[in-house]
């Protein structure tokens, strides 16, 4: 046996059941030491990890051989989210080298848990017959309640594939003579109204990428005599995200659009802007926007096809920070996320209270989008269990990981009383690309 194979062996902890995860960091090995260091996705089949196998392996990430040391990383790495309950903070004893493998282990299962909270989900209708059944599988999966007066004994085709959340949606309410109305319901529920006759199918003239839903509404088109350069094609667009995963800097790159128009000619964006930037809010689970493309110079009908990519952060899972008002400097970190509660003193006859939240790495999510961060729920819940909502707030200061905010409250006394934050607890980088087909022009 190679002598590498059989130290690997010998330093790896046996788990129950298969071995795929040896199998893997055998072939981790051999494809040499760069493959080592990639942040591998865990295998589905790998049993579930214990606090046992992830402390034996941390021990490892500091052994005298330079492959028990990889192999260590790797196996962690391998373990996926699971084993980060089971790191260590630190190892005061560790070299300068496991200590960076340790950290380096740290941001590669934050960044893969990041990513598993921000995927779109599947939604396998099964064999529903009814709208009442098919609403019922869709909220099931994902936590998305329905408003409507619809009958639900109406007749559905369902599909055995599985389906993005919007693209599920749309197959119910085209055969139900059913259409979305984006200003009612709630974060949580969406309302279900009458479709009006001439309304498109909502599958046909839709794209779905990723958490996406995006579909063109309107076609505008204008010819100047005088001045050639003004002349333009406006396509005006909805976008659609998966409830519960409002994105954060929401873009679309102008130099990626492209097109084909039916009667052979290329279809160009206009070059006046670098991006297309999309509001986004929390509210509400869609946005409208426009695609300036140049004026075709010929009579076309139709566009065939249109082509574009869509570039956001996307949230992870919300958690609730709760800090007691009694206890300024505490704090609490969950994923990439600590929030720290700063001071609470008096501002006349109301209370001020200072917290700040530090995101690690957080990339473009403070760059220049800090507006989620103000979105997120803040209030206070008294001793009593009331709620207590703020009276307005004041930015202290911003960094490239973090903010300190002041917001205003009228509390009769702190004790008992807990600051409340509702956010996120981490970002994730995503970028898709989206086609659209068969779009009339006017």
């Amino acid at each position: 046996m190679n002598r590498t194979v059989e130290t690997i062996l010998r330093t790896t902890p046996r788990r129950r059941g298969p071995a795929p995860l040896i199998a893997a960091l055998l072939i981790g090995l051999i494809a040499g030491p760069n493959a080592l260091g990639q942040q591998a996705e865990p295998l589905e089949d790998t049993p579930p990890v214990s606090k046992t196998d992830v402390l034996e392996w941390v021990d490892q990430l500091d052994a005298r051989k330079a492959s028990d040391r990889s192999a260590a990383e790797k196996a962690l790495i391998e373990a996926g989210a699971d084993a980060l309950p089971y790191l260590p903070e630190s190892r005061p004893e560790f070299s300068i080298e496991a200590s960076e493998r340790l950290s380096r282990v740290k941001a590669a299962l934050m960044t893969l848990k990041a990513k598993t909270q921000s995927k779109a989900i599947r939604i396998r209708l099964g064999d529903v017959t009814t709208l009442g059944e098919a609403l019922e599988v869709i909220s099931r999966e994902s936590e998305i309640e329905f408003e409507h007066s619809a009958d639900e004994s109406l007749p559905i085709q369902s599909s055995s594939a599985p389906l993005s959340f919007w693209h599920a949606v749309d197959l119910v309410l085209d055969q139900t003579n059913l259409d979305i109305n984006h200003y009612g319901g709630d974060r949580e529920t969406l309302q279900l109204v009458p479709r009006q006759e001439t309304r498109q199918s909502r599958v046909d003239s839709a794209a779905y990428s990723g958490v996406y839903r995006i579909e063109p509404t309107a076609v505008s088109a204008r010819r100047v005599f005088n001045q050639p350069g003004q002349s333009g094609l406006n396509l005006s667009m909805e976008i659609t995200w998966q409830p519960g995963l409002t994105p954060i800097g929401l873009t679309i790159p102008v130099a990626q659009l492209s097109g084909k128009l039916d009667d052979g000619q290329s279809l160009k964006p206009q070059t006046t802007e670098n991006t297309i930037d999309i509001a986004a809010n929390s509210e509400l689970a869609f946005s409208e926007f426009y695609l300036p493309l140049e004026l075709p110079t010929e009579s076309p009908t139709r566009i065939e096809s249109l082509r574009g990519t869509i570039q956001s952060l996307l949230p992870g899972k919300r958690h609730t920070f709760e800090l007691p008002l009694t206890e300024v400097g505490s704090n609490q970190n969950v994923d990439a996320m600590t929030v720290t509660l700063e001071r609470v003193q008096r501002n006349g006859a109301l209370y001020e209270i200072r917290f700040s939240v530090e995101l690690k790495d957080a990339d473009r999510a403070l760059e220049s989008h800090r507006q989620w961060i103000f979105q997120n729920p803040v209030y206070v819940r008294d001793a009593e269990g009331n709620r207590v909502e703020n009276l307005g707030y004041e930015l202290y200061r911003q960094t490239e990981s973090g903010v300190d905010m002041g917001y205003l409250f009228e509390i009769d006394k702190l004790e008992g009383a807990k600051l409340i934050y509702e956010s996120p607890t981490s970002v994730v980088r995503n970028e898709v690309d989206f086609v659209l087909q068969d779009i009339v022009l006017p």
